[in-house]
């Protein structure tokens, strides 16, 4: 065993949680071990006036990280497994995925008010969100809102919320409970409203593909049912080739063995919602810790959604979408 470990982590609050969690059960899993938080700011923490979608999507909080794997800087790398692009550059892996949160998107209103549901918003509130996958589904809702721009960490968030630049934001649940913030939630949005990111509520830790060593040490992170269910999600945003900030939603669940997967593509202004269900019933799913066919499967659970939802007419909405973007929309 190596005496340390040095985790590559943006430097915001939730990002150094993220971080210190892994840290403290790799700590608590190989006593002696020492690990290190390397933080560092990513081009996505710096560009905070232009949205995402315009500038390399969440992709940029990932590459400087991912840059620090293969120099040598670090030895891993935590991640929201919603940042992070569906291919992976060569020579990188996620060794771990950790046992998956709330995936649920929440609005969360000024300090002070109350709100049970997307419905209580008056007539023309504004709200505020940098993601596509949130604007395109709320309006599909709510086609009289604002949607307003919102970029920065989740309390520089919640400060432009209570100094009355929107009425209401939308963030993730799992964000704000790890940060102890949950009481800010007003309502945990439902999936017929708004499908979560794929990967939402899932921290993956990322290490070079051939360090055999870290890999043993991770391995007591990983959980496998969370595992299979990113699988067949990350299929759908490869197979569409849409990105981090394209407006795609997925959600795959687990229950005895069968692995249900909800995917979604949504025209930018709500007006064309393109939705699919499938399941399966995985391969050897008593024992998917050391079954290679079940996360096979997953997958290509995964790419039949996406390619049902191409059929359907999905990349012409996806192509709208990058056009409007383009194009300052």
């Amino acid at each position: 065993m190596p005496a340390s470990l040095r985790i590559a982590t943006r430097q915001s609050p939730l990002a150094v949680w993220q971080a210190e969690h892994v840290r403290a059960r790799l700590m608590a899993a190989h006593p002696g071990l020492d690990v290190i938080l390397v933080p560092m700011t990513t081009k996505g923490d710096q560009w905070l006036e232009t949205p995402l979608s315009r500038v390399g999507g969440k992709g940029l909080f990932v590459k400087e990280l991912e840059r620090a794997l293969f120099d040598g800087r670090a030895d891993i790398a935590v991640h929201s497994m919603k940042d992070v692009e569906a291919n992976l550059p060569d020579g990188l892996a996620l060794l771990a995925i950790l046992d998956r949160e709330d995936p649920t998107d929440a609005l969360v209103p000024q300090l002070g008010q109350t709100i049970t549901g997307i419905d209580e918003l008056p007539e023309g509130a504004r709200i505020g969100t940098c993601s596509l996958r949130r604007r395109s589904q709320i309006l599909a809702k709510r086609p009289d809102l604002k949607i307003g721009m919102l970029r920065g960490n989740v309390n520089s968030r919640l400060a432009k919320l209570d100094a009355g630049e929107h009425d209401a934001i939308v963030l993730a649940a799992a964000g704000l409970q790890r940060l102890a913030l949950d009481a800010r939630i007003g309502a945990r949005l439902p999936a017929d409203v708004c499908l979560p990111a794929i990967g939402q509520g899932i921290i993956g830790v990322e290490a070079r593909s051939e360090d055999k060593e870290t890999a043993g040490l991770l391995a007591v992170l990983h959980h496998h049912e969370t595992a299979h269910r990113l699988a067949a999600e990350r299929a759908v945003s490869r197979t569409l080739n849409g990105g981090c900030s394209a407006p795609i939603a997925g959600h795959a669940t687990l229950t005895d063995g069968r692995l249900e997967l909800t995917a979604r593509v949504v025209q930018l202004n709500g007006d064309t919602t393109l939705h699919r269900v499938e399941a399966i019933n995985l391969p050897g799913a008593d024992r998917l810790a050391d079954n290679p066919a079940s996360i096979e499967a997953a997958d290509e659970l995964g790419q039949r959604v996406a390619q049902a939802l191409l059929k359907s007419g999905a990349q012409t909405l996806l192509d709208d979408a990058a056009a409007q973007v383009a194009e300052g929309a």
